[in-house]
């Protein structure tokens, strides 16, 4: 299968710190993929250089076999590529039916503002924020700024979508909703990687894992094969939570 986003070799240093270290790695057409890693492994400085936030020092960005290495942020959203940030920033004083319809406008290029707010209405109510539709941002609860967050990136028809700590923040409960509205947006075929240090929701959730330490791409493979990995435990995952992983069957 040709991958729909790849990047090969990619780095990038800030002064004489490489935050990212010679990545290769391949995202697959309609695959969830768990990005993983200590605080500071790169994973966020990742997914900027996938979308043009940041410019590699060296390394190439390929989207459905294209270089994009260079693209500007907005380039890489109306292709196809959408993605949710660490800390949620919706426009506080629009409404959440203007919030989405923003996305739909301008990087799915609906034709009209009329045709974005239609738009958007299918996508609140996929989201599960159908009666708040007319209300501001800014009043959301957290769990619902999350929601907008995943309503305002799939409003832009994305191909693939990279989630930042989209489950930073919330309940048990919020938690369980959250991971079944992205199963959802999954099995509308579009590829997705996660950055998640929730270890129970990444194992359960991805079809293959990629971890990051020091920058550096140190495994990749199936849940399974990751939580065996002594590079892994030693990193990141620990022996406690990786004996519990193979106890359970889940890794």
């Amino acid at each position: 299968m040709t991958a729909i986003l790849e990047v090969e070799g990619i780095s990038r240093s800030f002064g004489g710190v490489r935050a990212v270290d010679g990545v290769t790695l391949q995202l697959l057409p309609g695959e969830i993929v768990g990005l993983i890693g200590p605080n500071g492994a790169g994973k966020t400085t990742l997914v900027n250089l996938m979308t043009g936030v940041l410019r590699p020092s060296s390394g190439v960005v390929r989207f459905s076999g294209r270089d994009v290495t260079r693209q500007k942020p907005h380039q890489a959203s109306q292709r196809g590529i959408a993605r949710t940030f660490q800390i949620v920033q919706p426009f506080p004083e629009m409404t959440v039916l203007e919030n989405v319809a923003a996305g739909a406008l301008f990087a799915a290029k609906a034709p009209t503002i009329a045709a974005a707010k239609a738009q958007a209405r299918r996508h609140i109510d996929f989201a599960g924020l159908g009666a708040l539709a007319e209300q501001r941002a800014s009043a959301l609860t957290l769990p619902d700024r999350k929601r907008l967050e995943l309503a305002k990136s799939i409003a832009m028809n994305p191909r693939v979508l990279l989630l930042d700590e989209v489950n930073a923040g919330l309940n048990s409960g919020e938690i369980d909703s959250a991971l079944d509205l992205i199963r959802r947006i999954s099995a509308q075929g579009v590829t997705i990687l996660i950055i998640e240090h929730l270890m129970k929701v990444v194992f359960s959730l991805s079809h293959r894992i990629l971890v990051l330490h020091h920058g550096a791409l140190i495994s990749e493979g199936t849940p399974d094969a990751v939580a065996r990995d002594e590079r892994v435990i030693e990193a990141y995952l620990g022996t406690r939570f990786a004996e519990r992983q193979r106890r359970t069957g889940h890794g």
